[in-house]
């Protein structure tokens, strides 16, 4: 009998059990659980996430297990991983897996902590559960794309599975209840890309479904549900479905050997990963002395996929806003950072920004295309008013693998953003406990809620 690639992926990691992590792979995973930390407080505190918590107050319980970070209280583990994993992926601060087109943090880490925290688990078991979730989803979602994203949300979807990987090592499942939490997470993957393609709230909640139905799909293989081990790669199965066709070997290769969680962008700007290669050349070029006021055109030249998910033109929300390449390539260049404030109601209507926005063209690149989505390049070109021309190609975006974030700039990243919600006391109580994560015997003790 042919043994399933979900098999085979739960055979690995139930036998992985009795090895250690590498410590390369752990730092990793700590500073992805870090990252993860500060997005998701910012998220939690946004309209999105406060209108589905409070939709779902009838589910708080003093005396359940698991947290929300809306600050609505305790919940069940489905209900603070769906609230969480919509939280963590509101601000679009969350991190990527560009080879997969893929948020992996916001479901895999929303499943992990809420599920870890029903279970007593510690810093250690979140870290392998982490790691897990994160290999298994990776290689998922790198199989099957770039096909299918061309409709589908690779979070909402795939998401799932490595939510439902991260429970399942949290619950420390044997290899047919993985694989059954493996396949049930299959068939409830969902999210279309038209939910980002108009002004509303259904992104982020796509990764806060995947985060849920992979808990829900671990708790329920743990008391003997059975999924379709041969849903991912069977002749009716999601790779042929909403993939690339029929899957290849590569979903196993060097397993053990290599780690996605390794492979990670850390957003350093706090909007649409497809906008940052521009961003970066604005910012570069702005560093040599450019000024907004002598600017008489721009040229971004970049891959397809960007200028079709970020070519808004003259943005009016917030959310618009962090789907424009436009507008953020003028806000690098008006203000010098696109983060949490180049967002806020005062920005958006900032005259020059706006001004200076309506002056970029957008050009797609036959040449960039070729190497998306490994490389998410751009190439920025501004003429200015005295017929100079100053040009930026920018090959990777700051904090891919290739230009990565250090852990100083992860933390700083941290404090940044969870400073103004809770103050710099806990701010530091909070990212000392998660540097040290592997050492915490229970991860109920992190103050996620000050």
């Amino acid at each position: 009998m042919t043994v399933s690639v979900l098999q085979e992926l739960s055979n690995f990691f139930v036998e992985q059990r009795s090895q250690p992590i590498p410590q390369d792979v752990e730092k990793a995973a700590i500073k992805a659980i870090i990252d993860w930390t500060a997005g998701t407080l910012v998220g939690a505190r946004e309209k999105p996430s406060q209108i589905l918590a409070t939709s779902l107050q009838d589910s708080m319980n003093a005396n359940a297990r698991a947290r929300t970070f809306t600050g609505h209280g305790l919940t069940d583990v489905r209900t603070a991983a769906l609230i969480n994993g919509t939280a963590a992926h509101v601000s679009e601060i969350d991190d990527i897996y560009r080879d997969g087109l893929y948020h992996p943090g916001a479901p895999t880490i929303a499943a992990a902590i809420a599920i870890g925290e029903a279970q007593g688990a510690s810093g250690a078991d979140l870290i392998r559960a982490v790691v897990v979730g994160y290999e298994i989803g990776c290689r998922i979602a790198r199989e099957v794309n770039p096909t299918h994203y061309k409709y589908w949300h690779t979070t909402g979807t795939v998401g799932a599975i490595g939510a439902a990987a991260a429970a399942a090592e949290i619950l420390k499942l044997n290899s047919t209840q993985f694989t059954d939490a493996l396949a049930t997470s299959i068939t409830m993957a969902a999210g279309l890309q038209q939910a980002f393609k108009d002004d509303s709230m259904s992104k982020p909640l796509h990764s806060g479904r995947a985060a849920e139905s992979g808990v829900l799909s671990a708790m329920a293989a743990k008391h003997g549900f059975t999924g379709s081990h041969g849903i991912f790669d069977g002749s009716s199965g999601f790779s042929i479905a909403m993939g690339n066709g029929p899957t290849t070997s590569e979903v196993l290769d060097n397993l053990g050997d290599s780690w996605a969680i390794k492979e990670i962008t850390v957003k350093n700007h706090f909007c649409c990963g497809h906008t940052f290669a521009p961003i970066d050349g604005a910012l570069e070029l702005s560093s040599k002395g450019i000024k907004a006021d002598q600017i008489k055109s721009i040229e971004v030249e970049t891959y397809s996929k960007a200028i079709e998910i970020a070519g808004i033109k003259s943005p009016t929300t917030a959310f618009d806003a962090k789907f424009s390449i436009p507008y953020t390539v003028a806000t690098a260049l008006c203000g010098g950072t696109v983060r949490i404030k180049a967002f806020e109601d005062e920005a958006l209507q900032n005259s020059e920004v706006r001004k200076l926005m309506h002056l970029v063209t957008l050009k797609p690149s036959a040449e960039k295309d070729l190497n998306y989505p490994r490389k998410r390049s751009a190439k920025i070109t501004i003429t200015t008013l005295d017929g100079s021309v100053h040009v930026s190609d920018r090959q990777t975006r700051k904090g891919d693998p290739d230009d990565p974030m250090s852990q100083a700039e992860v933390s700083s990243k941290f404090v940044d953003l969870v400073n103004p919600i809770y103050g710099e006391l806990v701010t530091n109580e909070i990212l000392a406990q998660l540097s040290s994560l592997s050492k915490l015997d229970d991860i109920r003790t992190i103050k996620f809620n000050g």
